[in-house]
């Protein structure tokens, strides 16, 4: 008999699948080549799956459902609000651009990016290593088939074949390593796993040698080096509308998956696992940001800064416990959560800047295609700069912020090799911010190709949506105070729920 918690813990999921497939249906029926009908009740689902979740989060509860597989916590209740955000500012930036390209002809474009919500939303609940699995296969699944959508591009169909090698390799590591984890301590449950691991009863041998598969899954899915080429490749492959999906919401999950897996399953390895996050977010800091530098293509550039940027947020999670003490990981973990809210925050913009900026026979994807962009519209050419000048760290923006909060879970653990890693990535953010200032540069002070001279045209609900997503990075960083204390408590939970 399952309880009526287990039905409350999963209401906003099950209303969005039940949405997801009435959309599906619904579409067939569409005229509109737009398909402004399933859009339209995209974003409603959307919305409503929002105000759930906020709702959630706000009770502060943490409930168990079907038998402890799955779990509604603030954390994850904040991460699913945020992730139908940044998906309905996607499907807004990304519309015209799919327009354009013949990827509305049926409704696929907004189906598929529902059900890779929902994988995002079972990856961001799971509590159960098989919950876990089956979640980050229906995301990865999904966005398979949205980087090939566009079928007649044979760019878009090698990127999808190179996603689909690799990411099933990825996979495979990641089962391999949590099958080696429940052979060692007979459960899949995370609570039972983290009391077994604490009880120093397994084979600790047994246990590293699962973890590393299980780093080496996740590295993948947040595109740290050496699991990182893929990224690239995909991002500047896919259809730019797709890249924002991937590059967007997606981030959200992954660091979910990391929390569930690393602070609620294994913490008590945390002395194995952080070593392992170390190295991975050195080589992300380091290559992400000098293979940027010589990139020309505006997608590839930001691809390899997801790159760098992740090794950010992979030095916030390693800083958690230190020499066996808890006391530094409310801090380290819930800047790293705000790390991940504010540079998804920041990827919309600078994507939508990509997408609006596109127009039919032209991607507009070179670092060159911005040239003049400032005269041509201030509006794009100062949400461009907002962008740039927040991944690049400099204040008051919240970029700045998330970088330095990072900074502060590293160097309050007083651990001199900490020390050495937060000198380490200011020195890279120093590298980074070449780049990007380079996109600023040519928007302000380069001469317009003739390609480039023409008016920019976007529809309404773009600029609008554009407009707040720049004003948000500029406000956050004024007054980060509320979403770095929503973080802070929405850790709070997890970390006082562990091993009960």
């Amino acid at each position: 008999m399952i309880d009526k918690l287990s039905w409350v813990a999963v209401f906003p999921d099950i209303f969005l699948v039940t949405m997801a497939c009435i959309i599906l249906l619904a579409d067939l029926g569409v005229k509109s080549p737009r398909r402004t009908g399933t859009y339209a009740l995209t974003l409603l689902t959307l919305g409503v799956v929002a105000v759930m979740e906020a709702v959630y989060a706000l009770g502060g509860q943490t409930f168990y459902g079907f038998g402890n597989m799955v779990v509604s916590d603030p954390m994850g209740n904040w991460l699913k609000c945020f992730s139908c955000i940044a998906l309905m500012v996607t499907l807004v930036y990304g519309r015209p651009y799919a327009f354009d390209r013949g990827m509305l002809r049926g409704g696929e474009y907004f189906t598929l990016s529902l059900f890779a919500l929902l994988g995002m939303f079972v990856m961001i609940s799971g509590h159960n290593f098989l919950v876990l699995y089956m979640g980050l296969e229906l995301l990865t699944l999904s966005s398979y088939a949205l980087v090939a959508l566009r079928r007649d591009h044979a760019t878009a169909t090698e990127a999808a074949m190179k996603y689909f090698v690799l990411g099933a390799m990825a996979s495979g590591f990641l089962l391999y390593g949590l099958s080696m984890l429940y052979g060692a301590t007979g459960s899949l449950d995370l609570n039972e796993v983290f009391n077994a691991i604490a009880s120093r009863q397994v084979n600790h041998q047994v246990l590293v040698f699962g973890l590393v598969f299980i780093v080496a899954g996740l590295a993948f899915k947040l595109g740290a080096v050496p699991f990182h080429m893929w990224l690239p490749d995909v991002y500047q492959g896919a259809p730019t509308a797709v890249t924002l999906l991937i590059g967007g919401a997606p981030q959200l999950a992954a660091f979910a998956i990391c929390i569930r897996l690393l602070v609620e399953g294994l913490l008590p390895l945390a002395i194995d696992w952080q070593q392992m996050l170390a190295l991975l977010a050195i080589g992300s800091l380091l290559i992400g940001n000098l293979a940027a530098v010589a990139q020309t293509n505006l997608k590839r550039m930001l691809a390899f800064s997801t790159i760098s940027q992740m090794g950010f947020l992979l030095l916030g999670l390693l800083a958690g416990v230190v020499n066996g003490n808890q006391i530094n990981t409310e801090s380290a973990y819930s800047a790293s959560m705000f790390y991940a809210i504010t540079y998804v925050l920041t990827t919309l913009g600078a994507f939508g800047i990509i997408l609006l900026l596109a127009r039919a026979g032209h991607e507009s994807e070179e670092i060159a295609d911005l040239a003049g962009l400032n005269q041509r519209s201030p509006l794009y050419a100062g949400v461009m700069a907002i962008c740039m000048f927040s991944l690049g760290g400099l204040p008051p923006l919240v970029g700045f912020y998330a970088k330095l909060a990072v900074l502060q879970a590293l160097i309050s653990s007083q651990q001199t090799s900490y020390l050495v890693l937060a000198i380490f990535a200011v020195l890279m953010s120093l590298i980074g911010a070449f780049y990007y200032l380079r996109v600023v540069k040519v928007m302000y002070f380069d001469v317009p190709q003739r390609h480039n001279a023409q008016p920019i045209s976007a529809p309404a609900d773009a600029k609008v949506v554009l407009a707040i997503n720049g004003a948000l990075i500029l406000i956050l960083g004024i007054m980060p105070g509320g979403l770095m204390t929503l973080c802070a408590e929405s850790i709070s939970s997890i970390v006082r729920s562990l091993g009960s």
